[in-house]
C-alpha cells in the first residue's frame, strides 16, 4: 500500500533545484512542474519525488549544446522578471490578473502600472510636440517603424536619463508618438483606445472592445519582441531604441505578423464551400494554421478566449474556422487569431489587428527595457561552435 505523497514546500523545492523562488514559478508556468491539488488550501505544494526528478533532469542537461537548446525555445527561464507571470493558464501583470484588468482598465493604467510609474506623470494632458505623419492608407510594420524612427526622439529616455519626471513623461511620449506614426494624426493627449476608435470610426461599445484588447497585448513575458528590447536596453541605449528594435522583431512572420498569415488562410477558407472540409484539404497538403496553439497555454490562449467571447455569432466563419482547426488537430486560436477576428468583426481596415499588437505591446517593451536597465547587467550569451575547428598546431606544421 502506498503511502502518502511527501510534498515540499515552494521554498523548499527551490532550495532542492538550486533556484530562485520566481525561477521554480516559471518551471509551473512551462509546464516542467506543477504542483499539487490540496483541496482549496493556500500555498502551492509540490511533490518531492516530481522536484527531484526535475533535479536530475537539469543535472543532465548540462552540456553546453543540450543548455543552449534548453534555454532558446520555450524551455527554462535564463532570467527572473517580476513583470509579467504565466502559470496554470492564468496571465498576470505586476501580480495582478489581466483578464480582470481588461474589463475595466484603461491602457494608460496598465502601462503605469508595467512601468511602475505614476499615471498623471506618464500621461500629462498635454502631448508630445511632433509633426503629423504623412499618411496615405493603412499602415503597415515597415512604415511604421520608418515614420516613429523619424518622429521620436530619444533624449528623455537615454540610458543616461536620470530625472524621474523626463524619463516618465518620455515613456508616455514615445506611446503617443508611435500611434501618431500609425494613424497618421498629430500626437494626442486621449487614451489610445479613443484616438483608435476616431481614426477608424468606432461607437463606444467597438472602443471599449479595442481597450480590452490593447490590455491583453500589453505583455507577455520572454517573447521575441520584449526579449529584444532587453537586449537593447542592456547595452545602455534609449527606450526609443529598444521600441524601434522590438516593433522590428514584433513585424516577423512568425510573430506579430502571423496577423498577416491568419488574414490570408481566413480569406482562402471563407471563400470555400465547406469550412471544415477546406481545413482538412489544407492540413492534408501540408499547410500550417497560423492563429491556433501556443505552448504556454496548453488549455487555450486565455487572451483570444475573451477577444473572441465578444465576437459571438456576428461573425460565424471565426466560430467555423476555429471548431474545424480544433476538431481535426486539438489546437484552439491564439492572440493572433483573435485579433484578425476581432479587426474583421469591427470592420476595421486591414492591418489594424497588428496595429492593436503593436500598440498593446508596446507598454511590455518599455517594461522590459527599463527592468534591464535597472539590472545594470549586459545580455551577451555564449554560443556553442558546431563548425570545422582550426588547430594552431596543424597550421605551423603546414609551414614547416
Amino acid at each position: 500500500m502506498r503511502g502518502p505523497v511527501q510534498t515540499l514546500s515552494s521554498g523548499e523545492a527551490a532550495a532542492l533545484l538550486g533556484v530562485s523562488r520566481q525561477t521554480l514559478y516559471a518551471y509551473v508556468s512551462r509546464g516542467l512542474i506543477a504542483p499539487v491539488e490540496r483541496g482549496g488550501q493556500a500555498g502551492s505544494r509540490y511533490a518531492r519525488s516530481a522536484v527531484e526528478e526535475l533535479a536530475k533532469t537539469r543535472r543532465r542537461g548540462r552540456r553546453p549544446r543540450e543548455i543552449a537548446r534548453a534555454t532558446l525555445d520555450w524551455g527554462v527561464p535564463v532570467l527572473e522578471t517580476s513583470i509579467t507571470r504565466i502559470e496554470a493558464g492564468a496571465l498576470s501583470y505586476r501580480g495582478r490578473d489581466a483578464l480582470a484588468l481588461a474589463a475595466t482598465a484603461t491602457w494608460e493604467e496598465v502601462a503605469a502600472l508595467l512601468w511602475q510609474m505614476p499615471l498623471a506623470s506618464v500621461f500629462p494632458d498635454s502631448a508630445p510636440a511632433a509633426p503629423p505623419a504623412p499618411f496615405v492608407g493603412q499602415a503597415d510594420a515597415e512604415v511604421l517603424l520608418a515614420r516613429f524612427a523619424t518622429a521620436a526622439p530619444g533624449d528623455d529616455t537615454a540610458g543616461w536619463q536620470q530625472a524621474p519626471d523626463r524619463l516618465a513623461q518620455g515613456c508616455g511620449a514615445l506611446i503617443r508618438l508611435i500611434a501618431a506614426a500609425a494613424l497618421g494624426t498629430a500626437p494626442r493627449a486621449t487614451p489610445l483606445h479613443l484616438q483608435c476608435a476616431d481614426a477608424w470610426g468606432l461607437d463606444a461599445e467597438a472602443a471599449d472592445r479595442v481597450r480590452a484588447a490593447l490590455v491583453l497585448c500589453a505583455d507577455h513575458e520572454l517573447n521575441v519582441s520584449g526579449f529584444t528590447a532587453r537586449c537593447i536596453a542592456s547595452a545602455g541605449a534609449s527606450l526609443k531604441a529598444a521600441l524601434v528594435g522590438a516593433l522590428a522583431a514584433l513585424s516577423g512572420a512568425r510573430h506579430g505578423g502571423s496577423t498577416a498569415r491568419v488574414e490570408a488562410v481566413w480569406r482562402m477558407l471563407e471563400s470555400a464551400p465547406d469550412i471544415s472540409s477546406a481545413v482538412r484539404d489544407a492540413l492534408a497538403g501540408g499547410m500550417e494554421m497560423p492563429g491556433f496553439g501556443h505552448p504556454l497555454y496548453p488549455s487555450g490562449d486565455i487572451r483570444a478566449k475573451a477577444i473572441l467571447a465578444a465576437v459571438g455569432p456576428r461573425l460565424p466563419a471565426a466560430l467555423a474556422i476555429a471548431e474545424a482547426v480544433h476538431d481535426l488537430t486539438g489546437r484552439a486560436p491564439n492572440l493572433d487569431f483573435a485579433l484578425v477576428a476581432l479587426r474583421r468583426d469591427l470592420g476595421l481596415p486591414e492591418g489594424s489587428a497588428f496595429l492593436i499588437f503593436a500598440f498593446g505591446r508596446a507598454a511590455g517593451w518599455i517594461a522590459h527595457a527599463l527592468e534591464q536597465r535597472a539590472s545594470g547587467t549586459l545580455i551577451r550569451p555564449r554560443a556553442v561552435y558546431v563548425g570545422p575547428r582550426f588547430d594552431p598546431a596543424d597550421d605551423a606544421d603546414a609551414g614547416a
